[in-house]
């Protein structure tokens, strides 16, 4: 069974995922700051890491940056806050998933299973593989991205969302899907957090090379398609 890392400075939050996820037959290790919560994530051998974002030592927005400096470790960031701000940080500096506190803990469970088996298949399936589209190229092996010979900086979202445009070229994609399978759960209610990176993507891609990659569909979605 794989091995959950649990950062949290709360006691009792702490406590009781723990037992709830021994309960379900996971192996749990515990952190009650930030910076013990990082050297564990690279060192003691976990699978996953639920990391909250408020922290002593280092701020979970921190560890987390620091983890995918390393690894692709599965992290679900959980924290008190609720704004699609903190969302995207979160996202954007490479966490998985999110969560925001209270939550049930079935929901929770739920989560952790699809991280887990995202990314076993990610690990599994891993091979050369590149995507392109005119002077557009997507390395999938290495995760890097270029336009022409130049790279771009793409963050692990932007690159995700990116990359299912790309695999699902010509095709009108709503809001509901992309959220579903490139988050790879139900944003309730919070389909604006694609158009937050629908617009990331067009500002380093489309306003800088002067080019109509991404085109919106009113009333559906986004799409990517061939110039006819």
């Amino acid at each position: 069974m794989a091995k959950i890392l649990i950062v949290e400075d709360e006691p009792k939050i702490a406590r009781f995922v723990e037992l709830e996820l021994k309960y379900e037959g996971y192996e749990v290790e515990l952190a009650g700051d930030g910076r013990t919560g990082l050297d564990k994530a690279l060192h003691a051998g976990v699978d996953l890491v639920l990391l909250d974002i408020m922290l002593p030592e280092l701020s979970g927005i921190e560890v987390c940056r620091r983890i995918r400096m390393e690894s692709e470790l599965p992290i679900i960031m959980l924290t008190a806050k609720d704004d699609v701000t903190d969302k995207v940080a979160g996202l954007d500096i490479g966490a998985d998933d999110y969560m925001t506190k209270p939550f049930a803990i079935e929901e929770l469970l739920a989560r952790i299973r699809v991280a887990l088996n995202r990314h076993s298949k990610k690990s599994a399936q891993r091979k050369l593989e590149v995507l392109e589209f005119g002077k557009l190229r997507l390395n999938l092996s290495s995760r890097s991205a270029y336009y022409g010979e130049e790279e771009l900086s793409l963050t692990k979202k932007e690159f995700e969302l990116l990359e299912y445009l790309l695999k699902n070229k010509n095709v009108a994609l709503n809001r509901e899907q992309l959220l579903n399978n490139v988050w790879d759960y139900e944003y309730f209610g919070d389909t604006n957090v694609v158009d937050v990176y629908i617009r990331y993507l067009r500002q380093k891609i489309d306003d800088k090379y002067g080019i109509h990659l991404i085109s919106t569909v009113r009333g559906v979605g986004y799409i990517i398609k061939d110039e006819t």
